[in-house]
């Protein structure tokens, strides 16, 4: 009965469901809620990007449209070896630029000859789309598109034609012919100057209703109804309001959803997302692993460093949102050497910092403020199973929990997770450990307000004889579904 999804049920039937022997039933979620499917995207953590195209061959980060098709003539190419090294990287998913702001297509497109058709690639017969979305299958990847609504290339551009082009475009590669699409990524960078089919001139477009996006998202939900589309605004996930790959240490999973759209002024506001917010709309942090997003040989020497990809983790993942890695394929069609290096040895230093949860082990005594009734007590925290948690009765916005060691243990960092199923609720928070009898705040360096799906607390290591987090402030009682805490292995 955990396992349903509160957003799609009457609150009767949600109280129904919930019940329990013990007499108590779940709390009333506290809205906005999650979806299933977002719940299912934010529980993947960590997942890559692949920019390739004509710009790959110029040396751009955004391609005029203009460059010729012949210019794609990769001598290697093999979306098998992306695939094998971001699952060997332990990312969960890819999302491919099907067609960046240049217009040209990765696939071959029924609506234009600016594709991969007229390319030298396999003769013109290739399809980078399709080829990738195989090898993502083949490997137990989730497989995603990003498609620019900003076209440099077409002669339309900024009439409704080149809308309905757009949604043409869509329809092609959403359909099932690809398979099952987690994500559809619709990029916030429209209108300015371009090649326009030779007009070589600046046009603008209004942001916000050129598109149609409600109806463009109607359409992608329509076609693929488990996709979660970002955006500035969602309606799935948004952007983080910057390309650093960093979350607020403050962040909400809400928008204020009617007044943020692809483009929006107030990108600042996202990295914390709007506390008073009334949809879900989680963050997704994206950023590269060298300083451009698409390959350029002189960048070779600048691919972020293992310690600094660990850092990102925990900067997005860690402050309740996604972390999405882009890994440019270079030249020859191959994912480099250097940037494969970092990505496996980025890895492995990720399991070194969770080895083993120190709250697992049975020589502790716990003590909770208070419980909800037997089905939402304390020990569902420590279960590793996120369907279940811990709850305080109605009225109560305040709460915590104590654990005392049977002998001190070494730490360096706390996990805590929300049931967000239920609804965001924390936030204020504040972790103390024990010693020498007295309770002392960890050092961690930053807000500690909202948790979310997760939040990491790091710190220099500590020699605790307990662990206890007090719960200051909430949205409602309190639902936590994890507590965990670990020292990095050396």
């Amino acid at each position: 009965m955990k396992k349903m999804f509160l957003s799609l049920l009457p609150l009767a039937v949600i109280q129904l469901l919930f019940s329990c022997s013990g007499g108590a039933p779940a709390p009333e979620p506290v809205f906005p809620v999650p979806s299933k499917q977002q719940v299912e995207w934010q529980r993947m953590e960590r997942y890559a990007f692949i920019h390739y195209g004509l710009n790959t061959y110029t040396d751009a980060e955004w391609g005029y449209g203009n460059a010729s098709a012949s210019l794609l003539a990769p001598d290697s190419l093999d979306c098998r070896q992306w695939a094998r090294v971001l699952a060997g990287a332990g990312m969960k998913g890819i999302i491919l630029t099907a067609k960046h702001h240049d217009g040209f297509c990765l696939w071959p497109c029924t609506g234009t000859d600016y594709d991969i058709a007229a390319s030298p690639y396999k003769g013109g017969k290739g399809d980078i789309v399709r080829e990738l979305s195989e090898a993502c299958r083949e490997y137990g990847l989730k497989f995603g598109i990003y498609i620019s609504p900003w076209d440099r290339n077409r002669a339309d551009y900024g009439t409704p034609e080149y809308v309905e082009y757009y949604r043409s475009q869509l329809k092609e590669l959403l359909s099932g012919d690809y398979g099952d699409v987690f994500e559809v990524w619709l990029d916030g960078a429209n209108g300015g100057n371009g090649w326009y089919g030779g007009a070589d001139e600046t046009r603008t477009i209004d942001r916000r209703t050129y598109y149609d996006f409600p109806l463009i998202d109607s359409l992608i939900l329509a076609l693929q109804p488990d996709a979660i589309i970002f955006s500035d605004g969602g309606p799935g996930c948004r952007w983080v309001g910057n390309e650093r790959g960093i979350a607020g240490e403050t962040n909400w999973s809400f928008l204020r959803g009617s007044e943020v759209y692809p483009g929006y002024h107030g990108f600042q506001e996202l990295p914390s997302g709007h506390a008073d917010g009334d949809a879900w709309i989680p963050a997704e942090c994206d950023v590269s692993i060298r300083p451009g997003w698409f390959w350029h040989a002189d960048e070779d020497t600048l691919v972020k460093t293992p310690e600094q990809l660990l850092d990102l983790y925990f900067k997005s993942v860690g402050r309740n949102a996604n972390f999405l890695l882009n890994v440019p394929v270079n030249a020859a069609g191959l994912i480099s050497c250097a940037d494969s290096a970092s990505l496996y040895a980025y890895n492995e230093l990720l399991a070194k910092e969770f080895p083993c949860n120190l709250l697992s082990a049975g020589d502790a005594t716990v003590s909770v403020s208070s419980e909800r009734g037997r089905a939402f007590r304390s020990e569902n925290i420590f279960d590793g199973d996120f369907d279940t948690y811990w709850s305080v009765p109605d009225g109560t916005d305040t709460a915590s929990v104590q654990i005392v060691f049977g002998s001190p243990k070494a730490m360096d960092k706390v996990v805590l997770q929300e049931y967000i199923p239920l609804g965001q609720r924390v936030a204020s928070f504040a972790v103390e450990y024990l010693s020498e009898g007295r309770w002392i705040p960890v050092d961690c360096g930053e807000e500690t307000t909202t948790i979310g799906y997760k939040r990491i607390i790091r710190f220099a290591p500590v020699e605790a004889e307990g662990l206890r987090v007090i719960f200051k402030e909430s949205r409602g009682p309190v639902c936590i579904s994890a507590l965990e805490a670990f020292l990095r292995a050396e």
